[in-house]
């Protein structure tokens, strides 16, 4: 058992580190797309494709969309809280709105298609905020440090680790949700805010709203799939409609640049 927690720690850190890497090696073009990918829902699903039965792995990510919806309210709790309160407080404020947050979604009825709406229903929630509290992407390139990756890997392979050995044992519930909270978010609105100060980690944290819809479209593709293709064949799916959902988010973001550009002009 220590064995396949170790392994699924070290193979889960690696993975998130050499993402973290390439973004800031690649640029802002490739590095934005790398970003969005499912670095740590990644790992989580590629193991429990391998371990768990089809009904597992569905409930699972139905578990994993609640969370990702509870995740926008912790967004939206930390870009609003972060300014007064300080990044300790704010993010312990963001954690306790995510967890009776995921609880209540957990509990609504309706399956991947109730999920995806009230996701959106939420992600609107969260852009009026942030157009409301007028938050702009941040004018410095906020570089993590080898201390900041390393933290992030190991948190996030031990989450992975948990959800998909231990808290299996307690069913799909358990392991989707713990797969679903939002660690990279809150090691890097930390870092930030320490870093280079509350405005950058509020745009930040809020530019990563939209972003999570590649990883809507991960749970989506892999609930739809499961059992009827290869588990590898469902992990590989799932992640190119990712990338794809990626791909398309930065296309439009910089689309959306150059025209405001030009209109300024």
């Amino acid at each position: 058992m220590l064995s396949v927690l170790a392994a699924k720690l070290v193979a889960t850190a690696a993975v998130v580190i050499g993402v973290s890497i390439a973004v800031g090696k690649l640029g802002p073009r490739l590095g934005g797309i790398i970003a969005g990918m499912p670095i740590v829902l990644g790992p989580g699903y590629f193991f429990m494709l391998q371990e768990q039965s089809p009904a597992f792995i569905r409930e699972a990510v139905l578990s994993t969309l609640h969370a990702l919806v509870a995740t926008l309210v912790f967004t939206i709790c930390f870009v609003v809280s972060a300014k007064r309160l300080g990044a300790r407080a704010s993010l312990a404020l963001a954690t306790l709105c995510w967890i009776p947050a995921v609880l209540l979604f957990s509990r609504l009825p309706g399956g991947v298609a109730m999920a995806v709406l009230m996701y959106t229903m939420a992600l609107l929630l969260a852009e009026t905020v942030k157009r409301y509290l007028r938050l702009t992407p941040p004018r410095v390139v906020a570089a993590s440090g080898w201390f900041d990756l390393v933290l992030r890997g190991v948190l996030a392979g031990m989450l992975v680790s948990i959800a998909t050995t231990l808290a299996a044992n307690a069913g799909p519930l358990l392991s989707g949700i713990l797969v679903g909270f939002p660690i990279g978010l809150l090691t890097i609105g930390w870092t930030l805010h320490q870093r280079y100060g509350v405005e950058v980690a509020r745009a930040t944290v809020s530019m990563a709203q939209q972003g999570m819809l590649s990883l809507v479209a991960f749970g989506v593709v892999t609930a739809t799939l499961v059992g009827t293709v290869t588990p590898l064949a469902t992990f590989l799916l799932a992640l190119l409609a990712s990338l794809a959902v990626s791909t398309s988010l930065f296309m439009f973001s910089q689309w959306r640049a150059r025209r405001f550009a030009c209109h300024s002009v």
